[in-house]
């Protein structure tokens, strides 16, 4: 009978290593998946500053839509959850779109080759942080899934394993499509 109550006790501290590790290697993948998304969002706020110098030899006299990249270019730099990146992102986001918009009105500046290939650079930067915020949510999906289901939660309790927010779209204005006016 004692040989069975400590098999089973083995048993038992085996599960719980297991669902620790396992919690641990989904946080570490979160992280990692977060600092994938840093890095191509500090790409694009190097980008920024070099597109506008650009833009802003054509189109001087839009200075607003100057004034807004910026703004929104310091606030997601200073930005450190998911949620306040997200926003800040989405706002930055926005304000490119008019960028473009306005570049679309000079078309000496649409053939220049140094718009077209920083363009090109932020497109495929654009693209870069799509994939990286689609895996670092799938990511924290599957993490917050395994913190929150039964019996990996009482171990994700007794460890202190949080779940994580998702990197999303939080308003309904940052859905829709930027209208530039003139």
């Amino acid at each position: 009978m004692l040989l069975a109550v400590v098999i089973a006790l083995v048993v038992i501290v085996f599960i719980i290593i297991a669902m620790y590790n396992s919690l641990v290697q989904l946080r570490v993948r979160a992280d990692s998946s977060w600092s994938d998304i840093d890095v191509q969002l500090k790409r694009r706020h190097d980008l920024i500053p070099n597109l506008v110098e650009t833009v802003k030899g054509y189109a001087a006299h839009e200075k607003g839509t100057f004034e807004n990249i910026a703004k929104f270019r310091s606030q997601a730099i200073a930005a450190t959850t998911p949620a306040d990146k997200a926003q800040a992102e989405n706002q930055l986001t926005g304000a490119l779109r008019s960028l473009f918009a306005v570049a679309e009105n000079y078309p000496e500046l649409k053939a220049s080759e140094q718009f077209t290939g920083l363009q090109t650079s932020l497109n495929s930067i654009e693209d870069n942080i799509q994939n990286a915020r689609r895996y670092y949510n799938a990511v924290v999906r599957d993490y917050n899934t395994r913190v929150q289901s039964f019996p990996a939660n009482i171990v994700a309790g007794m460890f202190g394993f949080q779940t994580k927010q998702f990197f999303e779209v939080e308003s309904p204005q940052d859905r829709q499509n930027v209208q530039v006016k003139f």
